[in-house]
């Protein structure tokens, strides 16, 4: 048993949290070790004194990225249990596996502190009602956060400069597909291509992407559509945000264009567009 002046009785009369997180699937698949580790924080509970089945293992969130509570069941368990003074500990390998961004950190050091629960990870023991604790706990949280905002740059940068040479792949629309050599090229389906040529013949003709869906609804015809990354295409009624997308992308035009979303995070908004014709984008007006 370990020994730590921090842990008291009524803390040991509750029970102790471990919270396992990883970001996302693939580390859930490959990054055993980190997965075991924290798995393992368990079997520390109980050398701190904690009976076994008052061991609490929450891991609901595997597979879940830590840089908002959105879609984390767990963590919203296990902020409600320390709200309710269920838990004498919450366990986690490190900042960064409870949460990645300031807000959520201090939310829960504050329902720690009114609670008096503990906090431990695989440095030590933590009370958040001790103000050396406190601030030590919130520079980690300080550079949890800032860390995942370097990695978010540093894979915004990495995409950005192979979408300037035309290497990025992208879901495609329908009627486009990549080729064995990663180049842009339209699919071999004379359907989709004469669907997609009258689209934009009568959009020519008529001026209005609401017009355009009225001549197909009246006509009974139906759209080509492709989710995400899929190679097959979906034929589906007509409505007006899939007759504006198809309008309004300018993959259509032969032009490879990335960046037309604004991304937005803790610190700043960011839009980042790169567009030019030809270099891994189609040739010419479809």
């Amino acid at each position: 048993m370990i020994a730590n002046t921090k842990i008291k009785p009524a803390h040991l009369e509750r029970s102790a949290y471990v919270y396992v997180r990883q970001s996302t699937d693939y580390q859930v698949q490959n990054n055993n070790e980190s997965q075991q580790r924290q798995y393992e924080l368990a079997e520390l509970a109980v050398r701190y004194g904690w009976p076994k089945e008052r061991v609490v293992l929450i891991d609901d969130d595997l597979g879940r990225s830590g840089s908002s509570v959105s879609g984390r069941a767990g963590f919203a368990r296990l902020v409600a249990d320390v709200a309710l003074s269920k838990a004498g500990i919450v366990f986690g390998l490190e900042v960064s596996r409870l949460a990645r961004n300031n807000r959520d950190w201090y939310q829960l050091l504050d329902l720690c502190s009114i609670t008096l629960t503990l906090i431990a990870d695989a440095d030590g023991v933590y009370d958040p009602s001790s103000f050396n604790d406190r601030l030590l706990l919130g520079l980690k949280g300080t550079m949890s956060e800032a860390e995942l905002h370097v990695l978010k740059g540093r894979m915004l940068a990495g995409m950005q400069h192979k979408a300037s040479k035309g290497e990025l792949r992208f879901p495609l629309p329908a009627g486009y597909e990549f080729d064995e050599q990663g180049r842009i090229v339209k699919a071999r389906d004379e359907q989709i291509g004469h669907m997609i040529s009258l689209m934009f013949s009568k959009f020519f003709e008529i001026g209005t992407a609401s017009g355009v869906l009225k001549y197909l609804l009246e006509e009974g015809l139906t759209l080509p559509r492709k989710a995400g990354f899929e190679r097959a295409v979906r034929w589906v009624r007509p409505f007006y945000r899939a007759v504006y997308q198809i309008l309004n992308n300018p993959l259509y035009t032969g032009a490879y264009v990335f960046g037309r979303s604004l991304i937005r995070d803790n610190y700043f908004f960011r839009v980042a567009t790169i567009s030019f014709s030809g270099l891994g984008g189609p040739d010419g007006l479809w």
